[in-house]
């Protein structure tokens, strides 16, 4: 399989960075969002989350797949693979379990309580279901923040290099 040279490195590199900056980018303004929202108003909560979803679905997402696709470019097209170095292999490891936590966690709780308010209006935010989901969310997305930084120290620090004798 043909490779990717040097100058296209450089451009599958800062993709990559790109990216990644729309989705943890993403990840953090729906946090700031989340984190001053006045749950004992409805329309301040119905608000709050409709901009999320909107950050989650125009952002978040397309930088997720953006970075799923450049990773399999990289593993595929260049030679750094994708089990070649053991902290290239972590870093795709993590990110794929962060990529599922965030459509099938962060997203589908998200959409549920979406729901949860445009149906019940004011009585959703005293719903223990809407309350439950929200925190089990809430928690998803610090995870996924917590797993993105540890990417960034595995990706500048590069441990499990073999040695050189």
């Amino acid at each position: 399989m043909r490779k990717i040279g040097p100058k296209g490195l450089r451009w599958l590199k800062m993709i990559h960075v790109f990216l990644v900056v729309l989705f943890f980018g993403g990840i953090l303004s729906s946090v700031a969002l989340n984190l001053h929202i006045d749950f004992t108003r409805y329309d301040e909560a119905y608000l709050g989350y409709k901009n999320i979803v909107t950050i989650s679905d125009q952002i978040v997402r397309w930088g997720a797949i953006g970075t799923l696709l450049v990773g399999f470019t990289y593993g595929f097209f260049t030679n750094w693979g994708f089990f070649k170095h053991r902290w290239v292999g972590v870093k795709f490891i993590l990110y794929i379990i962060q990529t599922f936590v965030g459509i099938f966690i962060v997203d589908e709780l998200m959409m549920e309580n979406m729901e949860l308010l445009e149906m019940q209006k004011e009585s959703a935010l005293s719903n223990p279901e809407f309350i439950q989901n929200h925190l089990i969310r809430q928690y998803a997305v610090y995870f996924q923040i917590s797993v993105t930084i540890f990417i960034f120290i595995i990706s500048f620090l590069r441990p499990w290099k073999k040695k050189k004798v």
